[in-house]
């Protein structure tokens, strides 16, 4: 009875502590985007020309073979994952003449650095840019204990930005 007590103990501690974080479903993210007027997703497939360039963003391959995301007149969303230090972050960025108008966390899954939730840290994304060499155009600030997570979220907006240039939507396009 006792090793059972502590089995179901561990394993709630264990479940408690990974559990996912769900600041907003994404679904919510895109209604309030588009305020309940929300476009049919498009996609965006990654083809070898595209491959290259999210490779150098990312420093890696990505995992899938096509973007999803919204659009409608000069503005996208994306919903778009990156892997922290261990797990999985969901991020929501909208696009909005070529420049990031908002990045917000949707769901969180590291036990730790879940600070780049907040506004002080999402907020700093505003009105960026991307540059010809696909980087940020001005300095993120880094948030103690969570640069990995603060790594991923620049990759995803950097990332975001780059492919919002590759939709009908983008003024380069």
């Amino acid at each position: 009875m006792r090793t059972l007590f502590i089995s179901c103990f561990l394993f709630l501690l264990t479940h408690s502590v990974f559990a996912d974080t769900i600041f907003k479903e994404p679904k919510q993210f895109i209604d309030e985007t588009f305020q309940q007027k929300v476009p049919k997703p498009k996609v965006i497939w990654l083809t070898k020309k595209l491959k290259s360039p999210i490779k150098k963003i990312l420093n890696h391959k990505y995992r899938t073979l096509r973007v999803r995301y919204w659009g409608q007149h000069n503005k996208t969303a994306w919903i778009l994952e990156e892997t922290g230090k261990e797990e999985p972050i969901t991020v929501g960025i909208i696009i909005s003449n070529n420049h990031i108008e908002k990045v917000q966390i949707l769901i969180y899954r590291e036990s730790r650095g879940g600070e780049v939730r907040y506004p002080f840290f999402t907020s700093q994304f505003n009105k960026t840019h991307l540059t010809n060499d696909h980087k940020l155009d001005k300095h993120i600030d880094g948030i103690t204990g969570a640069t990995l997570s603060v790594n991923a979220i620049k990759k995803l907006s950097r990332l975001a930005l780059f492919l919002h240039q590759q939709t009908p939507f983008s003024k380069n396009h």
